[in-house]
């Protein structure tokens, strides 16, 4: 589902959808959009002109969108909430059985899906044909984490904002894969994410940072 609101709501629009209450929308020229729903890479890197950008990429709709960061509000519903499993490889979630919000790797039509994408990048550009995305910040009421789930249940993280910022997660150019995304506590959250890289000459790159707004019930 996507939820026009405009850029200057944003902020309102992030705690009214907490509360349920809708806001008063100011006029913009340039929209913003809530996805609480579908498929959507949530980081998508590209590289044009020689500069690295992340952008949102909403492929729950046809034809697909892109947006700025700063144009989308992502939501986890409250059919996101669970609790801690009793695996040991979950205690960075919290103490077992306690509550936490997770969007999860596999798709559950009634939740947002958010993947990592690098499908746009080719190969013989940057060395070792990867990236690296930073976490290089977080804001909110909780602690927030990336990780996968194995074919036997237990979790690898690959982001996690408990345990000190900034995190790195490199990635191979081409690909495009989906992890599960844990809020500890539900409430807005802003993280800052930049993707950096070297070229096969050497020559460093990075994207300008870009803030994540996730909502989460």
């Amino acid at each position: 589902m996507r939820v026009r609101l405009t850029l200057l709501a944003v902020a309102t629009a992030t705690a009214a959808l907490l509360t349920g209450t809708t806001p008063a929308l100011a006029t913009s020229a340039t929209p913003a959009v809530v996805l609480d729903k579908g498929h959507v890479d949530a980081i998508d890197v590209e590289y044009e002109d020689g500069a690295l950008a992340l952008i949102v990429h909403d492929e729950s709709v046809e034809p697909s969108q892109e947006y700025e960061p700063s144009e989308v509000v992502l939501k986890a519903l409250a059919g996101a909430r669970t609790t801690v499993p009793a695996d040991p490889s979950y205690r960075f979630l919290g103490a077992a059985g306690a509550p936490v919000s997770v969007l999860p790797q596999t798709q559950d039509p009634d939740l947002l899906w958010p993947g990592i994408s690098t499908e746009e990048l080719t190969t013989g550009v940057f060395r070792s044909d990867a990236v690296t995305l930073r976490l290089t910040g977080v804001s909110g009421p909780g602690k927030v984490s990336v990780f996968t789930t194995d074919s036997f249940g237990a979790a690898t993280v690959l982001l996690n904002s408990g345990d000190g910022l900034p995190d790195a997660l490199t990635q191979s150019v081409g690909l495009h894969e989906h992890a599960s995304w844990g809020f500890t506590k539900p409430g807005v959250y802003k993280l800052t994410f930049r993707a950096t890289a070297k070229l096969t000459d050497g020559t460093a790159v990075s994207s300008p940072p870009a803030v994540l707004t996730f909502c989460v019930e």
